[in-house]
């Protein structure tokens, strides 16, 4: 209990040399309407006496700590009304009570107070609890207090926690030059933030290495000044190589979406020229078809709700597949050679299909949640944070495009399509079906798209727009790698997904597309073919 684990940690540290007896005057500003003297007041109820800032604090938390003018400061206890620093019981008049009234910065301020009380309790949970809360509101700390459970403190990761409440504590006091102890406490207190990714520690750092209006340093100790100066150089440094790292795999993030959306495009568009508008749509189908499977998993099997996601994927696979053989049989196989129409008849599609996911889903995204083992994330670094889910669909990705290189190198149809992409009329002319392949072919890449679909439902809102949203950019990537070629749709999607987030800080989304885009144009007019040509004499002709 709460309650009880004050008790305790107020019976340790009773008999502290560092507390200080608290007076009705010391508590009376609490009642008032001056926000600094009740932080005054709260200041120095955190650094009073344990044994008799416990059960203030707790009343303060409990709003049971009242004010009367006749007596004091006083709380109630049970059903009697008693001092609030002695615990005695006193005499008051129900309407002589006056209730106090404190804003969230207070209450914050209270909390803190209450977790130094807890800071050598023997519970480690409730240690750990009550060192977070002094993290975030450490000048409410007592610094005695934190010095003692920091020598104290038998865990590595707790006693790290202390260490930078301890330095923030340190550097907030008033600096006293002519007492060694407190000059080299202020430097180890420095060297402890250098190490801390908290940005909250700049902040208690660059006090250090400022002047005032008439030019001189805040900090009189040249020793200290030169300390925080290293810091900061310090941590600047660790921010940048964070930023650069953390774009990196942005980059690599996006890339590997934007490889998931466009690899199925490469197969297609490389074997039959097809300017395909509703291959976003695939994409779409692949995420609508996840969210099936994960409503079926929540109905009828809850208790396997983590693996549901295996199971979406070759759900996701064959909805595209089918719709795209469907799509290839009906309709575009007819249209072969006549690019403008077939542009015109796949942006129909695209919103006949938008349209029909409206009918069956609703117009509003619906929600597919991660599962269990792909939340959350991992500190790489101090002060970047990679999440789980974006490392599983990097590394998706890569698992896909080795399913399709496997599949087009190393399987009788993978060998057709080649052949046909490469020379249609030789291909056909050695006994291949090239219609046959078309369409296996065709569904095969929106199978892919359907995957990347799955994928992107773990990052991203789910709706009937989803795919229209990558449509360009696959085009983009496709044109860049090289019409057919797996290894420039790879190489140009990763590439794109890089430039896109090292461009993204400077100029913003909008105008980082562009001047990808402008970069593409350019690139095209030195090299027609993309990063990677087609082999063949059809293609060279």
């Amino acid at each position: 209990m709460p309650w009880l684990r004050a008790l305790v940690a107020a019976l340790l540290l009773a008999s502290a040399p560092w507390a200080m007896a608290l007076t009705q005057a010391d508590l009376k500003p609490l009642a008032e309407d001056d926000f600094d003297a009740k932080t005054a007041a709260l200041s120095a109820l955190a650094k009073a006496s344990p044994a008799e800032a416990a059960p203030i604090l707790k009343a303060l938390q409990d709003d049971t700590l009242q004010y009367a003018p006749s007596v004091g400061m006083v709380r109630q206890d049970g059903d009697k009304v008693v001092d609030a620093i002695t615990g005695k019981p006193v005499t008051v008049k129900p309407d002589e009570l006056e209730s106090l009234t404190l804003n969230n910065s207070l209450r914050a301020l209270v909390d803190s107070a209450a977790s130094s009380l807890l800071l050598q309790s023997p519970d480690i949970a409730a240690r750990a609890q009550a060192i977070g809360t002094l993290r975030d509101q450490p000048e409410s700390a007592s610094l005695a207090a934190v010095e003692a459970a920091r020598k104290a403190e038998a865990d590595a990761g707790l006693r790290a926690s202390l260490d930078v409440i301890w330095a923030n504590l340190v550097l907030a006091e008033p600096a006293d030059g002519a007492n060694p102890a407190a000059h080299d406490a202020r430097l180890e207190a420095i060297r402890i933030l250098a190490r801390d990714s908290n940005p909250q520690s700049r902040q208690k750092l660059a006090p250090l290495v400022e002047r005032d209006s008439a030019g001189n340093y805040r900090e009189a100790d040249a020793d200290v000044r030169l300390a925080a100066q290293q810091a900061l150089d310090q941590l600047r440094g660790d921010q940048r190589r964070a930023e650069l790292i953390g774009n990196l795999f942005a980059g690599l993030s996006l890339g590997s979406v934007l490889l998931l959306a466009a690899l199925g495009l490469a197969i297609t568009y490389g074997l039959i020229g097809v300017i395909n508008m509703a291959h976003g749509e695939f994409l779409m189908i692949g995420a609508y078809a996840t969210y099936v499977v994960q409503s079926l998993f929540r109905t009828y099997a809850p208790e396997a709700f983590a693996w549901y996601l295996p199971a979406a994927l070759p759900a996701s696979f064959l909805a595209a597949a089918v719709v795209g053989f469907v799509l290839e049989r009906l309709v575009l196989r007819h249209l072969y050679g006549r690019p403008l129409e077939t542009l015109l008849a796949t942006f129909g599609i695209s919103l006949l299909l938008m349209q029909a996911v409206r009918t069956l889903f609703g117009a509003q995204n619906v929600e597919v949640a991660n599962p269990g083992w792909m939340s959350g994330g991992f500190e790489w670094m101090p002060g970047l944070v990679i999440p789980y889910n974006r490392v599983v669909i990097i590394l998706f990705a890569l698992a896909v495009v080795a399913v399709a290189w496997a599949v087009l190198n190393r399987t009788r149809l993978g060998l057709f399509v080649r052949a046909t992409t490469q020379n249609r009329t030789m291909a056909a002319c050695v006994g291949v079906r090239t219609w046959k392949v078309d369409s296996y072919a065709f569904a095969f890449g929106a199978g892919i798209a359907g995957l990347g679909g799955c994928a992107l439902s773990q990052i991203g809102n789910v709706g009937p727009d989803l795919g229209q949203a990558y449509i360009i950019d696959s085009f983009m990537v496709v044109v860049l790698g090289g019409v057919g070629q797996l290894a420039g749709t790879i190489v140009g999607a990763f590439g794109l997904g890089i430039i896109n987030k090292f461009i993204e800080p400077f100029y913003g989304a909008v105008l980082a597309k562009i001047f990808v885009l402008v970069l593409i144009v350019l690139f095209i007019q030195k090299r027609p073919q993309g990063l990677f040509a087609l082999k063949g004499r059809s293609a060279e002709a």
